[in-house]
């Protein structure tokens, strides 16, 4: 069951979106570590709080201004200018998410979510509990390889670095959780890429431990 009553990181708020992922809005001086590209994400799809649309972050664009235009094109640039830019404007950061499964009543489905989140929602970061047990299928690699309008094979393995984050490592991989994680990801990956070796051994190569 997962744990919906812990205080969470805020990443944004919908600005528009679909079953199949939406984009979220941010203020650019609010751009930390919570805003990483293969991040996993959640939104409420239901206003009783029952399901939740869980996503990856597949983009980030920070937006400018006309200060910010007239800074770039400035010779000299006042570091007083740079730091009022950056941390009081309202500079907007837009993040877009793919979603790669929901919950319903606690229960984590492999499969895009049946609606999408409505505006203004509250997008949040995933709690390690809900990495670990959404991780525990490989399903949702599926979505991200078929899904056009994301770079599938840089998402799939920081998606799975990302995840890996979260399982106990030991410098003994026959004892590491991390460690067989990442095998048993590579063996789904080599399932579902043995048509394109190339583009298999090229996201292998990303998610090999170091």
């Amino acid at each position: 069951m997962i744990a919906v009553q812990e205080r969470r990181e805020l990443v944004g708020r919908v600005l528009r979106a679909s079953t199949t992922g939406f984009d979220c809005g941010t203020r650019g001086s609010r751009i930390d570590e919570r805003h990483v590209f293969g991040s996993f994400v959640r939104v409420p799809i239901a206003e009783d709080g029952t399901m939740y649309a869980l996503g990856l972050i597949y983009a980030i664009r920070i937006d400018d201004d006309p200060l910010a235009r007239e800074l770039v094109m400035a010779s000299i640039v006042d570091n007083s200018a740079l730091l009022d830019q950056r941390e009081n404007r309202m500079v907007p950061v837009e993040i877009a998410v793919i979603n790669v499964g929901y919950t319903q009543h606690g229960e984590i489905i492999h499969a895009l979510p049946p609606r999408p989140p409505l505006s203004l929602s509250e997008v949040e970061l995933c709690n390690a509990e809900e990495i670990y047990t959404f991780t525990q299928s490989f399903e949702y690699f599926r979505l991200i390889i078929s899904a056009p309008e994301v770079p599938s094979d840089e998402l799939l393995a920081a998606a799975i670095r990302c995840a890996a984050q979260i399982y106990p490592d030991d410098r003994d991989p026959a004892r590491s959780e991390r460690y067989q994680f990442l095998v048993r990801s590579g063996r789904k990956l080599a399932t579902l890429l043995s048509h394109d070796l190339k583009r298999l051994s090229r996201v292998l190569s990303l998610i090999k431990p170091r």
